[in-house]
């Protein structure tokens, strides 16, 4: 039986998945942009407050993904 271009072969049964830790970030971050969204229509305080939270929780999330991928192994994809 030929192998199709779609199969794809399970990794080895010892190997280790890396997935990130839970987070609340994302949710906080979806939060500070609707936030803001509907501060577009109410009022200045709660745009200024939305982006600030938005702002905020970007960079951390950009942060921790940064770590994250810095303590992969070496190897990691080869």
């Amino acid at each position: 039986m030929s192998q199709s271009s779609h199969d794809v072969e399970a990794p080895p049964a010892g190997e280790n998945l890396h997935l990130p830790g839970p987070s609340i970030v994302p949710i906080l971050n979806a939060v500070g942009i609707s936030i803001a969204l509907v501060g577009l229509t109410v009022g200045t305080f709660l745009t200024v407050a939305g982006l600030i939270l938005f702002l905020l929780t970007t960079v951390r999330w950009i942060r921790d993904t940064r770590r994250d991928v810095e303590a992969l192994p070496l190897d990691h994809g080869h």
